[in-house]
């Protein structure tokens, strides 16, 4: 009894105990290397000035594959290293905790009062709901209060250092043995658990462990903080341990705690930051782009042309190139002679090398992990639309291992990112999903998934990541191989939306039978159609009233680009049937070239708008009685030509440079030149506006006439 006896001597009296300050709590935790993991638990430790000791830091693990089998038993040899020199200092109170997987989420004062009411002195470790293979005895169980957790957890304890001394002074066995099963005797054997002062905190006042318990546990915001808050005992727990298989849900709750995105804003969104601002060209990291085409994709040459307009120098970027689709090989040859000139080196694998996505995947990385230079591989799909010039500059600011720009399609959830997975490893709604997709909450996220665009490391290349092929060796997704070999590397996925950084495009739309696929896309990929096929001065008609009135109620104004208008003309003449409407007027219907949705569509879309603001009350209905490419030559005879057809409303859409002619109005006695390609004529018909056509006096000239009805 004597140790015993002088134990309780080096211990505080208990009024004392209610009288702990914040430098009287060390926190000694075990990491061998500093990865994200420790860095996080740094972080929430720094942030409430915890006092922290670092064992094992650059020596080799021993311990075993405690993820997947038992070991563990080298932390106890560090922890009893480390107090024998602390043993007799009584007033000390030692925290002792896992890194990789535990973060803080309150203060050294809060922690330490919480200690004051629990138990008497000892040992106070972290309860557990379930005894798990690694906990198993057949001693009985110790009867828990009311409610409380049974088990014992060896990932956290805390208690004054005599008696933490006393626990780990008993350890006699290998790195590799199983350091829970040894603290789970001690606890189990009723002598020495009293000698010991062993005690749970049954109720999670001081430790949360989620494995088993994550239904028990919520995201509580506060005014200027946020906490992890167990509903179960409607507590606010300090140490919050993802062990087991729950480290998704501790990456979720280490979005918010305890300084991370809360309604008053991003709290650690700028540390680490990277500052570029006047860095000069030859300063600046080497990237490697890599672009992987593995399908056919919708305006893939302005993908490329964006390439050449980030807001970074080309003599620091190496493209790699995989394109799979021959019907994409003279989209990138029209491209390729400038990409050559921009980028400080380029290599490109096309369909007739056979490589599959996996192995194309693996190529790229590979170029990067290879090359000493490399400090960064970009790796982009082909239907990500980075309308951000400076994407790269923010993704290298932020900082972080692997981090991808949050890309969602325009008016869907469907994104780039998940906010957690099911148990088969599969997508799964996050709580806060929503709200990140829509902006509504920005930062920087740890989540368990990136695709279509994503910047990694290269030192995370020839590093945790490993020298193995990532993407071929799996019978997943490409992308998910490489998300599923980071997190069981223990690598962080992250996702930004501090910034709008572009979007994703429908792929399933797309058909690359036509010979202008890519005009058919504005149901489905409205952004980037608007930016090659609408006329760049559009919106200058309601900004500054681009428009002209050459006759009464007759309006002249920019609609559609020369690029609509050209492969418009390309696919009417390509279907090459033209019926003769009168002498020198030859026509071909839409709806033979499967384009008067598209022309519909965009009448409604952007038509619309300009009819209200030149005939207010006028609501278009979008009825075409005709809506025909129309082919103008000059008339072999000079008899008079027979009016027009007629409707409520005429739009006629310059398709080429005017030839002269165009349209005369005889009740106003006025006559209008066809307009040039892209601008429209928009006029009532019927009675006040019914035309008769002058044809050209040489050449021919091209329209599209669409007669509407309300």
């Amino acid at each position: 009894m004597a140790p015993l006896l002088l134990w309780l001597l080096l211990l505080p009296p208990p009024a004392a105990l209610g009288d702990l300050r914040p430098e009287q709590l060390l926190v000694l935790t075990v990491a061998t290397e500093a990865n994200e993991g420790y860095e996080r638990f740094l972080r929430s430790a720094q942030r409430f000035n915890y006092t922290v000791k670092t064992l094992g830091m650059g020596q080799e693990w021993r311990g075993g594959d405690v993820a997947r089998t038992v070991g563990g038993g080298q932390k106890v040899r560090w922890l009893k290293e480390a107090m024998e020199p602390l043993k007799a200092m009584g007033d000390l109170v030692v925290l002792f905790v896992d890194s990789y997987d535990v973060l803080l989420a309150g203060g050294p004062r809060e922690l330490l009062s919480l200690f004051a009411a629990a138990p008497p002195p000892g040992v106070l470790f972290r309860p557990r709901p379930s005894v798990g293979p690694r906990g198993r005895s057949r001693a009985p169980t110790p009867r828990p209060p009311p409610r409380g957790k049974p088990f014992l957890n060896s990932g956290g304890f805390m208690g004054f250092a005599p008696a933490v001394w006393r626990l780990v002074e008993r350890w006699r066995y290998r790195d590799d043995d199983d350091d829970q099963l040894f603290y789970t005797h001690l606890y189990l054997e009723p002598q020495l658990r009293e000698e010991l002062g062993l005690a749970l905190d049954h109720h999670s006042r001081i430790f949360q462990n989620l494995n088993g318990a994550i239904d028990e546990v919520v995201v509580k915001f506060e005014p200027g903080r946020v906490r992890v808050r167990n509903v179960a005992y409607d507590s606010l727990p300090i140490v919050i341990h993802g062990n087991g298989p729950t480290k998704l849900q501790l990456h979720y709750l280490g979005n918010y705690v305890p300084g991370g995105w809360s309604p008053e804003g991003c709290g650690d969104c700028d540390h680490g930051l990277r500052d570029l601002r006047g860095a000069p060209a030859e300063a600046l990291p080497w990237v490697l782009v890599a672009v992987f085409v593995e399908q056919p994709s919708p305006f893939l040459p302005l993908f490329l042309r964006r390439l050449l307009r980030w807001r970074y120098p080309g003599s620091r970027l190496r493209l790699f190139l995989h394109n799979r689709e021959p019907h994409h090989e003279p989209h990138i040859a029209t491209v390729w002679p400038r990409l050559q000139r921009h980028f400080a080196s380029v290599r490109m694998v096309g369909p007739e090398e056979g490589l599959e996505p996996g192995a194309a995947r693996d190529m790229g990385m590979s170029l990067c992990r290879q090359d000493p230079q490399c400090q960064h591989y970009l790796s982009l799909d082909a239907d990500v639309a980075l309308t951000h010039m400076g994407t790269l500059r923010a993704l290298l600011k932020q900082n972080r291992w692997v981090l991808a720009p949050l890309l969602s399609r325009p008016g869907h959830l469907w994104s780039n990112f998940w906010g957690a997975l099911s148990p088969d490893g599969f997508y799964a709604r996050s709580q806060d999903y929503v709200d990140i997709v829509q902006g509504k909450r920005r930062s920087v996220w740890n989540v368990p998934y990136v695709s279509h665009a994503y910047l990694i490391e290269g030192a995370v290349l020839r590093g945790p990541l490993g020298a193995e092929p990532v993407f071929s060796q799996s019978d997943t997704d490409p992308d998910m191989a490489l998300c599923q070999r980071a997190r069981e590397t223990g690598l962080f996925l992250h996702v930004t939306n501090r910034e709008h950084f572009g979007h994703l495009l429908v792929t399933s739309h797309y058909n690359s039978s036509r010979r202008h696929p890519d005009l058919l896309q504005l149901p489905h990929n409205t952004q980037d159609w608007e930016q090659q096929y609408l006329h760049e001065n559009y919106s200058r008609i309601f900004q500054e009233s681009l428009y002209e009135e050459p006759c009464p109620d007759v309006f002249r104004f920019p609609l559609v680009s020369e690029r609509f208008c050209r492969e418009l003309l390309e696919e009417a003449q390509e279907y090459g049937t033209w019926n003769q409407e009168q002498a020198g007027v030859h026509s071909v219907a839409l709806s033979r070239l499967g384009l008067d949705g598209l022309w519909m569509g965009a009448l409604s879309r952007y038509l619309a708008p300009i009819a209200r603001k030149l005939f207010p009350g006028y609501q278009h209905k979008g009825r075409a009685v005709l809506s025909s490419v129309v082919r103008y030559r000059p008339s072999p005879t000079p008899e008079e030509a027979p009016p027009l057809p007629a409707a409520t409303v005429s739009v006629s859409l310059g398709l080429s440079p005017p030839q002269g002619g165009g349209w005369r109005f005889p009740r106003y006695d006025c006559g209008v030149l066809g307009p040039p390609p892209g601008w429209v004529l928009l006029h009532p018909g019927r009675l006040t506006h019914r035309p008769e056509l002058l044809p050209p006096p040489r050449g021919t000239r091209f329209a599209l006439v669409t007669l509407l009805e309300p």
